[in-house]
């Protein structure tokens, strides 16, 4: 069996047990490992990425739905945004973007700011963070989903990854976040996935998925993404965000001094 396959198994398993209990399905650190450890070639690496969410999706998903967490029109909300956006990003992507000196580029601009967002939001006392999230307004927050969701279609994470820092940066508190950030990550990557699977006939570059690796990622993400959901209540949240944070800027720097190189 090729080492690539039990590897993206328990790759897939650790990140999204972690990442699963704040809404981040997983995929925005698993794309650097895919690229740097795996060798999937560009574009092909956003599909593949893309993959792991759909078939990861739905162990976090089943566990919130089982614990009520998915009540309410905010799911709804991100999914109306990002879906067209995700079109939009894989088209993009595909024949805008199809260099890997310019995908270090944006991984590094994406993870940066993902990575200090998180740890600023761990860092900061409750009291001084923005008050009255719950007031954003519908479109305010569909054109938000909108714009993640172009970002999410061309970097592989779904969106819900973006949506999901920002709306908890704007006072939503994390068990409302991260049902809907999951859900919307999970639609999204579903219809991007299957648009990059069409782009690939127009195209004569790596654009198809790299099928096996996605799966078994995918696989491990799923087992990993329901142990992180069951046990969101009993982690430490904001010791979880400093640690995603970390971990986020971390990876964002090392592409951004490769792309320095």
């Amino acid at each position: 069996m090729d080492w690539t396959v039990p590897a993206g198994l328990a790759v897939g398993l650790l990140i999204a047990a972690v990442t699963a209990p704040v809404g981040v399905s997983g995929a925005v650190f698993l794309l650097p490992v895919q690229l740097s450890v795996f060798g999937v070639p560009n574009p092909a690496v956003t599909p593949t990425n893309l993959l792991f969410n759909v078939v990861a999706g739905p162990g976090a998903l089943w566990r919130y739905r089982y614990d009520g967490a998915l009540r309410g029109d905010l799911a709804g909300r991100l999914v109306l945004g990002t879906l067209p956006g995700v079109v939009i990003g894989a088209v993009i992507r595909v024949f805008a973007l199809p260099g890997p000196d310019v995908f270090r580029v944006l991984i590094a601009v994406l993870l940066l700011p993902l990575g200090l967002w998180l740890c600023l939001r761990a860092l900061t006392p409750a009291r001084h963070r923005p008050p009255h999230a719950d007031r954003l307004r519908p479109r305010t927050i569909t054109g938000l989903a909108l714009v993640v969701g172009v970002v999410g279609g061309i970097y592989g994470i779904g969106g819900g990854s973006l949506l999901g820092p920002i709306l908890v940066g704007r006072g939503l508190p994390v068990a409302r976040v991260a049902p809907a950030a999951l859900a919307a990550t999970f639609a999204t990557s579903l219809v991007g996935a299957a648009t990059y699977a069409l782009l690939s006939l127009a195209s004569s570059g790596d654009v198809a998925p790299d099928w096996w690796l996605g799966l078994a990622c995918g696989l491990g993400g799923l087992i990993g993404g329901y142990l992180g959901a069951r046990l969101q209540p009993r982690l430490p949240e904001r010791s979880l965000r400093l640690l995603l944070g970390t971990l986020a800027t971390a990876l964002g720097a090392l592409y951004a001094v490769q792309t320095l190189r």
